[in-house]
């Protein structure tokens, strides 16, 4: 199926490693030039951008901590500079620091709600405001394309991860009200919500037979994720496949929030 976005420009932010270099990518490989965002990997950010571009695609490395202003607005305006145009964000940059809660500093909760929820706002509103200029043109049925990136722990409780559930719920909502809000301009707003995907960041969780094991009983599909798994539903949101997709969180999980601990009768 074709999903019409060669020629087409995304950013993707957090794009050096994980789930951000998966749909980076993905969206190369539908002909997309796209923004290689990293905050410190700087060696992995250019090997990224050097696969998109071993697949034809176009690519430039732009270096940003998305927890600030300037940084933010330096890349939007390194994209410009490139490419002339934006059509889809990817706001997947984020972080865990992990703690109880009673043991938690200020420190690690500013720390993610800074890049986890701040960082989407500061890159999610400075995309509106393109979009909103630029208007519907010859790249799609949109303006503009905001995807950001969530968990199911926007959804499901996380004991010992409370400032990284509460950044992802904030995450949530304000997808859907940025939604409400940019509807109107034709700049839709969707977000993904990964459940456990196999990725370096979780390797405890899975990188030995009977953390896998453990991990399986949480997950109905028998399965963990994989990146691409992420790519493939960022490239259909990027599209105009899902053009009348809007406010919309979608839950990437092999049923994670399916409560599974009930599925014999509780």
């Amino acid at each position: 199926m074709d999903t019409k976005l060669k020629g087409q420009t995304a950013i993707v932010t957090g794009s050096s490693t994980g789930l951000g270099q998966a749909c980076a990518i993905g969206l190369a490989k539908e002909g997309m030039n796209v923004v290689v965002n990293y905050h410190s990997s700087d060696e992995e950010a250019h090997a990224t951008a050097e696969q998109i571009e071993s697949l034809g695609g176009r690519a430039i490395v732009v270096q940003a901590d998305v927890s600030k202003e300037e940084d933010v607005e330096k890349l939007f305006s390194e994209c410009e500079k490139a490419f002339g145009h934006l059509d889809v964000l990817v706001a997947n940059a984020g972080l865990q620091a992990d703690a109880a809660f009673t043991e938690m500093t200020l420190e690690q909760w500013n720390k993610a709600m800074e890049v986890d929820l701040t960082g989407q706002f500061l890159c999610a509103r400075h995309a509106a405001r393109i979009f909103r200029k630029q208007g519907v043109h010859q790249h799609g049925r949109a303006a503009g394309k905001i995807i950001c990136m969530s968990s199911v722990h926007d959804r499901i409780p996380w004991a010992g991860h409370v400032n990284y559930a509460a950044a992802k719920g904030g995450v949530k909502m304000m997808m859907e009200s940025m939604a409400q809000e940019l509807a109107a301009d034709k700049i839709r707003v969707n977000s993904i919500s990964p459940g456990a995907i196999k990725t370096d960041i979780n390797k405890k969780a899975w990188g030995t037979p009977d953390a896998l094991n453990k991990l399986l009983t949480l997950i109905p599909y028998g399965r963990i994720g994989e990146a691409e798994d992420i790519a493939n539903l960022c490239v259909f949101l990027a599209s105009d496949l899902s053009d009348y997709m809007t406010g919309t969180t979608t839950y990437i999980d092999g049923g994670m929030t399916l409560y599974p601990g009930f599925r014999h009768g509780g």
